[in-house]
This record gives C-alpha cells, structure tokens and sequence, in this order.
C-alpha cells in the first residue's frame, strides 16, 4: 500500500504527530522498531508537564514547550491522561544558587511564563514542612503539574489507530530510497512501505535515519537519566516538585510525587555511547541517595519501590532540531530532550504546518472518533472504587493486583483494546499491573497466564523463562 505519510517512531512524540494527521483525511502509516507504542524513552521520563519556564527564549524548544503545556492541559482531562498541577518549587542551597534565582525568574518571564514567584526562606517549612535544613531561598512556579507519562503516548496512538492509521511494530527501517515520482521506499525488517511524505521521529535513532535521507546536521548521543521510585507511604513527605537550581547542561535531580501516588527521585544525567545503555549502575543510584537525603532526608528511609532509567536524545545543539525539507517530502524531528512530553502535542501541530506547505493536502475528517482511555491516577474514580462499574461488570470488582488495585475486568480490556498490549510491560503502561510494591510477586503469575491467553501464547514465553525452568541468559 501507498501511503500519504509514513511517521518513523511512535514514541510520545511520533505517535503525537500520527494522531494530529488522523484528523485529516489522509493514508498514515506509524512505523515502530519496538513492540509497543511509547515504550522507548517516553515511558522513562519524570512525568512533568513543564511551563517551559527554564527553557532558552527564543529558542524552538521554548515556543513548543509553552504552546504544548496549553495543548496537552486542554486534551489531557478530555481523554482520561491524569494530571495534577501541584506546583514546583525551585529551591537554593547556597549563596550562589540564590543569587541565580532573580535571573532565572527573569528568565521565565522572557519565555512567556510569568508566574515565578520568590517564596520568603521562612515560608518553606510550611510549603515543605520536610524540607531539609540550609535552603537559602526559593521560586515558586505554581503552574508545573505532574501527568501519566504512559497514558499520554498511548492516547495519541489510539485515537490515531482507532481513525484508520495503520500501525507497524517491531518494523525498524533499515534503508530508503526514490520511489516513483516523489514517493519514498522505506525498506524495514518486515518488507516495503512506500510513502509520499515520512516524517522522522525516531527519538534515539532519528541521527540515523536523518542519514539515510542524506543529511547530517547533528548527532545523538543518548544521556542516560537513573531515577529511584519510593513505595506510596512516602507520598506525605512531599507536596510539590522540588526542583533544584539547573545547570547548563542538565536540570538535576529532584524529587517529585507521582500521580500514581508514588515519589520519585532522579534523573541522572550521564552521556553513554550505547543507545540501548538501560541498566541502573551504583555509582548512578549512590548520587541520586545523596541527592535526595539534602532534599528530603526522610524520603531515603522510605521503601523502594522500582529503579529504572531513561534515554534522552541528546545532541550537540542547544534546541530541537526539526528540520523541513519541503522538496524532497521529508521532515526530521530530532533531539528532542525531556521536554519531548510536554511538546509533542506542539510539535505535531508544527510538523502538520510544514508538511501542507511541502504540498500535503490536510482535509478534516467529518467521522473523527474521539478517544477515552482508562483511568490510571489516584485521584480519577478507578473501576475498583466504583459501584457502577462494578454493577455494570463485576470483573471490575475483582482484583487481581493488589498492591496497585488493578481489576480483572481492567487487564481484560487492556488485552482486547484497540491498541492492545502484547506483553506484561504493555500491560503494566495500560493499567498499572506489577507497578507496586510487591512488583508482580504476588499477581505476576495471574497477569502473565491472562497475557498467555490473549496473545496465544505460552506462559513460558511470557515470562521469557524457557520450558526447563531456567532464566534465559544464566547458567
């Protein structure tokens, strides 16, 4: 099949553009080396929806962070992606910090935020009554809000799936050329997709793809960000984002509720030459203890719950480096860093704008199917708790992970959905199955054997344990 675009990458931003093109009558395919939808560097990430107060004036970066904060606030309760806008504080240790604090309000408010505020040392210990002792100051942004880093990519790529856009995972592109007339051919580990216009989106690949297409303005190389998740009981310690003052090269580490009712604690920041670099490392998790024991010294003494680490797509530039190539019906979209999340709904409205005037025809479509997505946050009425949903369906009454209250009926829907998971860490993004405490002890065989079941497959398999019992890869 001939398509109209081809989008390489359905990572938040990848699947951002697919939905935005699904509202147009239009033939989009959504190409996706991995498994799963947003399964890359989307799912690792702090889940901040950011008011792009520190970002760069000027920059594109800043332009598309202020226009997505407006974008994914007004989408997000219209679908079902939970957010909380609890605020941020940014808070000074020293003398030095304190001192940036009057240039990094001035800084918010050249790049279209103008709601810092600096909050007198005397008030933290009521803002943040576990707070450690010795911040010198602080700035309140009271708009940060925090948001599902896992329903957001797969809100767009269902709403794009359910309005006709086809979806190809585990397909990675693998080389292009000219096709006939200004079609291109990409070819993939599963065959051929020919495409009038392809939009690069390919996160930690997009430098290689950029590549196939004869360009190269820049080179990714993958920052590796470690965070450490705390159990729910710590979810008292701390009641908004605690930011520290950013550096040139990273915003550091902070501390930040979930709206999964967890804390988080993280990132790192480290630049490692392999892309697929995602194991945790203990000079990485030794930091981020010293880090969170000046911030929140009670916070360490709490449970862990999870580790896991993130990717960003880093480069050599100071910005998003999206670039239109009208005449040869092309448009990359690269280096786009933890701001990826609060952006894409922006960068797909202005990767739209650039393709129309590359010659795409954009007619809205008059039979649009809205998309609804499950509830995941703990302030959303979960099945669990809901009499009517539980009258309607009593598999919405009976629960399978505890820890995290996740329902028959919920794990059922996730596997028969119109983007459906495949795996126990598709499952997990859809419904927050094996996210808790016990992190699948208890419910991971139930979870896996309704997995096995749905996909027609064998629990071994699911499992990635062999049928001699032993863990694949050891001895």
């Amino acid at each position: 099949m001939r398509y109209d675009v081809a989008v390489i990458g359905a990572g938040v931003v990848g699947a951002a553009i697919a939905r935005a093109l699904a509202l147009h009558r239009l033939d989009v395919v959504l190409v996706e080396a991995g498994s799963d939808v947003g399964a890359g560097t989307s799912k690792a990430n702090t889940a901040i929806l950011h008011t792009g107060f520190d970002t760069k004036p000027g920059t594109l970066e800043s332009r598309l962070v202020r226009r997505g904060y407006a974008l994914l606030s007004a989408y997000g309760p219209t679908v079902g992606i939970p957010l909380e806008r609890i605020g941020a504080l940014l808070v000074a240790w020293d003398a030095e910090q304190q001192a940036r604090l009057p240039e990094i309000a001035a800084n918010a408010r050249a790049a279209g935020y103008g709601g810092a505020r600096a909050i007198p040392v005397a008030d933290l210990a009521h803002l943040e009554p576990h707070l450690g002792p010795g911040a010198v100051g602080a700035l309140a942004i009271p708009d940060e809000t925090i948001i599902c880093p896992f329903t957001t990519p797969l809100a767009f790529a269902t709403e794009a799936v359910m309005n006709g856009v086809a979806l190809r995972l585990d397909t990675r592109v693998v080389g292009r050329r000219a096709g006939d007339g200004a079609t291109h051919v990409l070819a993939t580990t599963r065959g051929e997709i020919h495409a009038d216009h392809v939009v690069n989106a390919a996160g930690l690949a997009a430098d290689e793809i950029d590549r196939l297409f004869g360009h190269d303005g820049f080179t990714v190389t993958a920052r590796r960000g470690e965070l450490i998740v705390y159990d729910k009981l710590a979810r008292p310690l701390v009641r908004h984002v605690l930011l520290p003052v950013p550096t040139a090269r990273t915003k550091g580490v902070l501390v930040s509720p979930t709206v999964f009712g967890n804390v988080v604690l993280g990132p790192t920041a480290e630049d490692v030459a392999d892309k697929t670099a995602t194991a945790s490392t203990p000079a990485g998790l030794a930091r981020l203890v010293a880090h969170g024991r000046r911030l929140v010294p009670a916070l360490v003494d709490e449970e862990v719950t999870a580790v896991y680490v993130g990717l960003r797509a880093a480069t050599e530039h100071g910005d998003y480096q999206i670039h239109f190539h009208p005449g040869e019906r092309y448009v990359c979209v690269g280096g786009i860093r933890s701001t990826g999340l609060t952006a894409s709904m922006a960068i797909a409205e202005y990767v739209l704008e650039g393709l129309a005037d590359a010659g795409l025809k954009l007619a809205p479509r008059a039979d649009h199917q809205p998309v609804r997505m499950p509830s995941l946050g703990e302030r959303g009425e979960r099945p669990y708790r809901s009499p009517a949903a539980i009258a309607g369906d009593a598999a919405y009454g009976e629960i399978v992970c505890h820890c995290e209250r996740v329902t028959r009926g919920e794990l059922r829907d996730a596997l028969a959905g119109p983007l459906p998971a495949r795996t126990l860490d598709g499952l997990r993004r859809r419904t927050r199955a094996l996210l808790g405490r016990c992190q699948g002890f208890y419910c991971g065989a139930a979870v896996a054997a309704l997995v096995a079941d749905a996909t027609e497959t064998s629990l071994e398999d699911v499992l990635g344990v062999p049928a001699d019992g032993r863990a694949r890869g050891r001895a």
